[in-house]
């Protein structure tokens, strides 16, 4: 059975993640929060959580994954240019992500690390486009000072998390605002935000800060030595900081560091706009309209987020939204 695209999603929504959140996701979609531990949400995805059991695959309305979806018709999904380049990966995952306190203190390998250490082609850099925060909204974000592996060492024996946010960049959040993170940049979001999070798709994640899990599970199965090879101790300047901030033009989100990964447009229609076609993910932002193709048409209103197939030919947007459209790389 051929799934019917473009497809409007409903939440995605992984039971007893190790951090509170999701009243954000909750508001932004006009839904209910399912538990005080559902901090984000899958939208349109092909990947699991790291623990597997196929958690955070997005099922289809036939009761497939979507990743069987794709493999079965990957061309229809991606198209043959990203199919003879890429295979049947999407390259993307993207999530909704609230947070209720403070993320762990933790990185994500580069693509390199993870082929050695962790059986993956994959890393995990990643970018966000922040839907909304409290005042006073932060990340932590790289070292403002080169740090020691026998500083980290000592970070990680007595889990001061303290003194890791200490040695970090602390960047104001507030909606509206965007900031790729590379692979290997030890990071943190502070409570109170709201985020349009795009990443490669792998769910890798080195947790210099535990606090309930086990070290097993922080670490990836890794010994420590092996774990922190892939964090990136060199200071990360504020004029880095503020390159990663920017995007380019009036609608890319993203710096081009982002472009071997992913790309995002912010796009704003007041009357028609007619999209390429390609496998994205629409995020709508505010407002109300149409999504039309040749086949269907789809209501739009704020909190809807919709799968779009390379297949389904010129996407054609009309009423006065505002959205954002998450795609793999170009």
């Amino acid at each position: 059975m051929k799934i019917p695209t473009p497809l409007l999603l409903g939440p995605n929504q992984p039971l007893d993640r190790p951090y509170r959140g999701g009243a954000g996701i909750a508001r932004f979609r006009g839904t209910t929060q399912p538990s005080p531990f559902t901090p984000e949400d899958f939208v349109a995805s092909t990947t699991e959580v790291f623990a597997g059991g196929g958690v955070g695959l997005t099922v289809l309305p036939d009761g497939r994954t979507l990743r069987d979806a794709v493999a079965a018709d990957p061309e229809a999904f991606l198209g043959a240019a990203h199919v003879a380049r890429f295979g049947t990966r999407t390259m993307l995952l993207v999530k909704l992500l609230d947070t209720a306190e403070r993320l762990f203190v933790h990185y994500h390998p580069d693509d390199a690390f993870a082929a050695s250490h962790l059986g993956s082609p994959l890393g995990k850099t990643e970018a966000w486009a922040v839907i909304d925060a409290e005042p006073a909204a932060y990340a932590a974000l790289g070292f403002q000072r080169p740090v020691s592996e026998t500083e980290v060492h000592a970070w990680w024996d007595g889990q001061d998390a303290d003194a890791m946010l200490a040695a970090m960049n602390r960047v104001p959040l507030a909606a509206g605002d965007t900031l790729l993170v590379p692979a290997g940049l030890a990071h943190a979001i502070g409570p109170g935000v709201t985020l349009v999070e795009l990443q490669q798709p792998t769910d890798l994640s080195v947790l210099l800060e535990r606090r309930t899990l086990s070290e097993r599970d922080a670490l990836l199965g890794l010994d420590l030595g092996v774990a922190i090879d892939g964090l990136t101790r060199e200071v990360t300047p504020e004029d880095r900081i503020q390159s990663l901030r920017g995007g380019r033009g009036t609608e890319t989100l993203f710096p081009a560091d982002a472009d071997p990964y992913f790309s995002a447009e912010r796009i704003r229609v007041s009357g028609t706009r007619e999209l390429e076609p390609s496998f994205s993910v629409l995020i709508v932002l505010d407002g109300t309209g149409t999504l039309e193709t040749a086949k269907q048409s789809i209501s739009l209103s704020r909190g809807a987020t919709v799968l779009t197939a390379h297949g389904d030919g010129p996407l054609a947007l009309s009423g006065e939204l505002d959205l954002i459209r998450c795609r793999p790389p170009h």
